[in-house]
Order: structure tokens, then C-alpha cells, then sequence
């Protein structure tokens, strides 16, 4: 492979944090993984926006707090005007309202800022794969919420579950059974736990998933239990998944 195919073959970054120091220590820390090159660097959501525009990367690595347009909102803007373009959060912010609020607005990847080089670089590439890739903790602390059935900022799931009862329609054209899927995902089980669950193959519970997943627009997991959460399904998720 030639120096300029390589350079073509590598996942372009645009790094977006308000921290000066922050940013020129990412800057140097990307430039040394091979199969990685910085494109650009950003001090604000609106900067990154802009440059985005410009220096069109493959992905986005973003800050959350920050002057003018946080990461939250520069997500959420880059999920719509750009949606195949994953924005990955590398942010000191743990709170489960922060973790959630970012998957909501769309991002692909969720790390604090004590992830070393081989978890940036992991996620990084998985982003630009199409894969989702959270920090394990974070991970384990949105299941353990799912579980709990906690709820921010989304309609309510009572609501929810009462319309669905009186047999108002699914949002999006859902079956009854897609439903039954969304609400077992959204309760951290794998296809496994679901056919079990569902008494169907694991094969069936992959197609349901497929249909789910061109119904809503929702390209992974990790933003299903974000739709989950929005359209109220989570909040009344099945208690009877398999242990």
C-alpha cells in the first residue's frame, strides 16, 4: 500500500473541546494511532458544526460542556443535517442525566476523559464501522438504569402504556411484537434472553430487530434504548426476560 493510499484509508477525526490544553494533547495523542488522522480541531459546538462543513471527517470526537453550543445540541444538530456522520463523547461527565441526554441526541460512543489510547482508538474505529462503543462503566451503570425503568425528560410511560392498552396504535407502525422486542432491549437483553423470553428463535428475534431498526431509523442498540426512552416503550418494559 502507498503512503497516499494509506493516508486515504485512515478514519479522519475532528476533535471539538473548549479546553486548549485538552485539545492539543488529543491532537497529539490521535496523531501518533496509526489508521488515524485529525482533520481539524473545534473549541465550540458551533465551531465544529462549521468545520465539519469544511474538513469533512469520518468521525467526531466531542466535548459536552461548552461556551456558545454544548456537545449535547452539536450532536443533536449533527444527527440531523449530517446523520451518517458518529459523534463519539470523550467528556469528564459520569451523570446518568448527561450519559442519556448524548445517546438521545444521537452520539455513536461514550468515554470519559481517563479512557487511555487503546479505548480512544477502539472507539474511534467502531464509530466508523457503524458500531456503538460506550465506557464499560457508563455501560453498566444506562443498563442498570434501563432495569430500573428510570426515566428523563421523555413522555411519560404511564401515558405510554395506557394509550397502547386502549389499543392505540405503536409509534411508527410497530406490531405488537416489535414492541415486545424494543421493550426487552431496552431492558439490556440479548437475542438470547429475548427468544426465550418471546418462546422464538433466536433467528426470529434477529428479523424483528432488522424490522425495528428500518422503522424507526435507529441504526444500533444503543439508539434503540434511546427511541425506547422517547416514545415511553422502556418505561414499560417486560419483567419476564430469561435469567
Amino acid at each position: 500500500m502507498t503512503d497516499h493510499d494509506a493516508a486515504h484509508d485512515a478514519v479522519r477525526v475532528l476533535v471539538v473541546d473548549d479546553q486548549r490544553v485538552v485539545r492539543e494533547g488529543l491532537l497529539m495523542l490521535l496523531g501518533l494511532i496509526d489508521g488515524l488522522e485529525v482533520v481539524g480541531a473545534a473549541g465550540d459546538g458551533e465551531e465544529a458544526l462549521a468545520m465539519v462543513e469544511v474538513a469533512d471527517p469520518d468521525v467526531v470526537l466531542m466535548d459536552l460542556h461548552m461556551p456558545r453550543l454544548d456537545g449535547v445540541e452539536a450532536t443533536r444538530r449533527l444527527a440531523r443535517s449530517h446523520p451518517h456522520l458518529p459523534v463519539v463523547v470523550l467528556t469528564t461527565y459520569t451523570d446518568d442525566q448527561r450519559v442519556f441526554s448524548a445517546l438521545q441526541a444521537g452520539a455513536r460512543g461514550y468515554l470519559t476523559k481517563d479512557a487511555g489510547a487503546a479505548e480512544i482508538e477502539a472507539a474511534i474505529a467502531s464509530a466508523a464501522r457503524g458500531k456503538a462503543h460506550l465506557d464499560p462503566d457508563v455501560q453498566r451503570r444506562l443498563l442498570d438504569m434501563l432495569k430500573a425503568g428510570t426515566s428523563f425528560g421523555v413522555p411519560s410511560g404511564a401515558g405510554a402504556a395506557t394509550a397502547r392498552s386502549a389499543g392505540l396504535a405503536a409509534p411508527d407502525g410497530l406490531t405488537r411484537r416489535e414492541v415486545d422486542v424494543v421493550q426487552h432491549i431496552a431492558a439490556g437483553h440479548s437475542n438470547a434472553e429475548i427468544a426465550a423470553a418471546l418462546f422464538v428463535s433466536e433467528a426470529t428475534v434477529k428479523t424483528h430487530v432488522n424490522h425495528v431498526f428500518a422503522k424507526t431509523g435507529v441504526r444500533d442498540r444503543a439508539q434503540l434504548v434511546g427511541y425506547a426512552f422517547r416514545t415511553g416503550l422502556a418505561a414499560s418494559h417486560p419483567d419476564g426476560g430469561a435469567r
